[in-house]
């Protein structure tokens, strides 16, 4: 088997095309090969072993190789992070029965979050199905094909070994279409049937994904955005591929920018144009712009626009501004009911065809805004900072500088303006013991080396990211998503296993992982997937011995309060207990000590347990306040 050549590989005419005897998880391999695909995330079991026995002979042919997770949702995650940070399509296997239900909360959370994942599961024989065999999930008990159609693009059952490769081009090309998993069922049989297939074949396209543009909406796009006076672009999670487009419209159009929570991470936090975030955990200066009389029209670019995006601000109760959404997805036109236009397409395509457009014409028949510089060479947004605003960011830029000084840590010479403010702003510096979670995010968008990859869990983790958690080294201007979450489905969990794909998938980058204690609870033995493969993931633990979320949403809520105390546990203790760095943080000063390059250069993951400060609420009050409009 190893000296077999690869699908991709094109022979000359003249060479006839060999035949060979693969076995069916040989070519599953070989798929993926095709598709530089490097790891498949799973547990083995009975009914998968014939992938597993595939993946060995790979190992050795330099094929994909496995990554073996302690749980299977786990395997999901992982395969979750590695396809967010390589672009790749995931892949991830278990065994019938439990193995199969087990991965159901991690394709679901995928299917929401439109990440690609190759999801494939063992069954018993064929001839078995219906006969109670051991752990059967077929047609003929628990449906698992039925019950993964509800959360994939695709799901089948591989019933003859000549469907084989028919039904695997069909899911993953599904996968890369929809940008959501799908998932083949695969009996034991089947997968040790052997078959004969010519080699040398180009079998899959690299990349599936909608170039068009509909001209006559894009003429309409050009026509209402000349028209306007301020607008305001709404930049969602699916402008990854698109962002530097967006950005370089904006910057020569002034528009400015704001993201929802799921976009964060696509924008500088420190560009001039950027006002924030609106949605959950919102900025003010977000939501206010949206609400604004002023702002006269909202484009939303890649959003699902669902209820954390738009809490906050709402499409139907702004009669005096107009509404575009600009989107790759249709489904998601659904929940623009009130734009005035919907334009389909590629992101990015849309946006280099509105710069050529600008360039090739001055809008309202004024000269290009880019032209007018401030005195740090950047253009000025269309509405300007308010003078104290500005005095605000240079006193706050001071005061960090003192910081510094009296750390004796060097920092950018670049001053910190922010067109947004943050919700109790003194307490992003403050000195107490134990620390606050606000101080926590400002020492570690401080201290995080640079193009650290930021993953935040659900919880108080993702609250105080999204509001408070602004990386400097984001100044520099290069437009790569600092911080990811799962939203969609708010997975508890998720970023422990999302951590380990992303840190495969880009060896060289830090990832940092800010997680609550309960969801380390939930899974923290994925830690040890981490210290076998010795990845340098840091693992920030925000411990407050409670289900944080739901205890200060309990109290804002005035609902009672029951059910969120969490035992004190020693997680640095946990950490050595497995092979990792375990640190305890009980105070800033413990923090500060902390060398995070260092850390992130190792050959072991480090978990720093932080005892935050447990008074401290997260910024929900949007989101309560769009619950109780809801309710009214």
């Amino acid at each position: 088997m190893s000296n077999r050549q690869p699908i991709g590989q094109l022979l000359d005419k003249a060479v006839p095309v060999s035949i060979k005897h693969y076995e069916a998880g040989d070519i599953i391999l070989e798929y993926l090969k095709e598709l530089e695909i490097e790891y498949v995330f799973g547990l083995p079991g009975g009914a998968i072993e014939p992938l597993f026995n595939a993946l060995a002979r790979s190992a050795v042919s330099n094929g994909p190789q496995a990554i073996i997770a302690r749980h299977e949702a786990g395997a999901v995650f992982m395969a979750d992070g590695y396809a967010r940070e390589s672009g790749k399509l995931g892949a991830c296997i278990a065994t019938s029965g439990p193995g199969a239900t087990n991965m159901i909360t991690g394709v679901t959370s995928a299917y929401l979050d439109r990440v690609p994942l190759l999801v494939i599961t063992g069954q018993p024989q064929i001839d078995k199905f219906g006969s109670l065999a051991f752990q059967e999930s077929s047609c003929a008990g628990i449906d698992i094909v039925a019950m993964f159609k509800h959360c994939t693009a695709y799901s089948s059952l591989i019933s003859h070994p000549d469907q084989l490769e028919r039904k695997l081009v069909a899911a993953i090309t599904a996968a890369y279409q929809h940008r959501r998993p799908v998932h083949l069922s695969i009996p034991t049989d089947i997968g040790r049937s052997k078959q004969q297939r010519p080699q040398g074949r180009q079998l899959l396209p690299r990349h599936l994904k909608n170039n068009t543009i509909d001209l006559n909406a894009g003429e309409q796009l050009v026509q209402e955005l000349s028209q306007a006076t301020k607008p305001v672009f709404i930049i969602g999670e699916s402008c990854e591929e698109a962002i530097c487009d967006i950005i370089h419209y904006c910057e020569q159009s002034g528009a400015s920018i704001v993201t929802t929570p799921q976009g964060k991470g696509l924008v500088n936090p420190y560009h001039p144009n950027y006002y924030g975030v609106c949605g959950l955990a919102a900025h003010e200066s977000a939501t206010t712009l949206l609400n604004s009389p002023k702002t006269d029209l909202i484009i939303v670019v890649g959003s699902s626009l669902d209820q954390q995006a738009t809490c906050g601000w709402q499409q139907k109760t702004s009669s005096s501004k107009k509404f575009i959404h600009i989107d790759c997805d249709h489904e998601n036109f659904c929940r623009s009911q009130f734009a005035i236009l919907n334009v389909h397409g590629n992101i990015k395509q849309i946006f280099e065809y509105l710069n050529k457009r600008r360039n090739s014409t001055c809008v309202n028949g004024l000269r290009n805004k880019s032209s007018i510089k401030t005195p740090a060479n950047k253009p000025i947004p269309f509405e300007r900072r308010r003078l104290e605003r500005r005095k605000h960011c240079e006193l706050f830029t001071k005061k960090d500088q003192r910081h510094n000084e009296r750390r004796n840590i060097s920092t950018t010479t670049k001053p910190l303006f922010r067109n947004f403010r943050l919700m109790d702003e003194l307490k992003y510096l403050d000195d107490s013991s134990p620390i606050k979670p606000q101080r926590l995010m400002y020492e570690l968008s401080h201290r995080a080396p640079k193009n650290t990859c930021f993953l935040a869990d659900i919880g108080n983790s993702y609250l105080w990211a999204i509001h408070y958690l602004n990386p400097y080294h984001k100044m520099d201007g290069v437009n790569t998503k600092y911080l990811h979450m799962a939203m969609g489905f708010a997975s508890m969990a998720w970023s422990i296993g999302a951590a380990i794909g992303i840190a495969l998938a880009s060896p060289k980058k830090p990832v940092i992982c800010i997680v609550g204690d309960g969801a380390l609870l939930m899974s923290g033995h994925e830690l040890t997937v981490a210290v076998q493969h010795k990845l340098p993931i840091i693992y920030i633990v925000l411990n407050d011995e409670a289900y944080g979320m739901v205890k200060h949403g309990q109290k804002m809520a005035g609902a009672e309060l029951t059910s969120t105390k969490l035992p004190a546990v020693n997680f640095a203790g946990y950490a050595h207990s497995i092979g990792a760095k375990g640190v305890l943080a009980k105070s800033l000063q413990d923090v500060e000590s902390l060398d995070l390059r260092s850390l992130s250069e190792s050959d072991t993951p480090t978990l720093i347990d932080v005892h935050i400060d447990t008074t401290e609420a997260p910024p929900l009050s949007a989101r309560l306040k769009m619950l109780a409009s809801c309710q009214n």
